[in-house]
């Protein structure tokens, strides 16, 4: 039976994109992947994960990557779709996708939600056709499941590319896109609302929020 993996990548950032990755492997190549050690990619340089990613991709059944740029967070969010439904409704897109003409499958989800029962029955209502696929979302997925791991590889290669073209744009001064990272946060108070409307930033996150409220209680003064 093949082994679908799903996982996300970017879902904290305040610039750049989201993206979500699916691998389906045989059992086979999952032991492959193991042995050329495929793990988390957070536990993984930059430069291994590259090299990971090219074999996955040659080892792969199927794989399929999902961008969820700024500006479609920001409407879901302003229509009142939460990230975690807005993943959901994506990690349902490349299920469907992939598991077309493979037969039955087992589909391992890292799960986003501390409700795991709450957010699988959500992803289940979004995919069209249950009856070939053993289903499970569960946390840590990245670090039991090979196929997890391999999708959590293509998904933060894929959004380490999205942030080079940023970079090209924009220079190293980005850093990372997260809240956490220096480099981001003085860029974002000084290019909040420069870049306003550019689909740089997340705008519905509270750190832009503040970012851009301050610039504008700068000008005032």
């Amino acid at each position: 039976m093949l082994v679908l993996g799903v996982d996300d990548a970017g879902r904290g950032p305040v610039i750049g994109p989201m993206i979500l990755a699916g691998c389906v492997l045989t059992k086979d190549a999952e032991l492959k992947l193991k042995k050329l050690g495929v793990k988390d990619s957070k536990e993984i340089t930059q430069k291994r994960r590259e090299f990971l990613e090219e074999k996955i991709k040659e080892m792969a059944v199927d794989y399929a990557v999902s961008v969820i740029y700024p500006d479609e967070i920001d409407f879901t969010n302003s229509e009142g779709l939460k990230l975690n439904e807005l993943e959901a409704v994506h990690a349902a897109k490349i299920i469907t996708k992939l598991m077309k003409g493979k037969g039955k499958m087992e589909v391992f989800v890292d799960c986003p939600s501390p409700v795991i029962s709450k957010w699988q029955n959500y992803l289940k209502s979004k995919i069209k056709d249950l009856s070939n696929i053993y289903l499970s979302c569960e946390h840590k997925a990245d670090k039991n499941h090979v196929s997890v791991s391999a999708a959590s590889i293509l998904a933060k290669c894929e959004r380490e590319r999205e942030m080079d073209k940023l970079r090209e744009i924009y220079g190293q001064k980005i850093g990372t896109g997260y809240p956490a990272d220096p480099l981001t946060i003085k860029f974002l108070e000084k290019e909040a609302a420069n870049l306003k409307d550019k689909g740089v930033f997340r705008k519905t996150w509270v750190t832009w929020k503040k970012a851009y409220d301050n610039i504008n209680q700068q000008k005032l003064f």
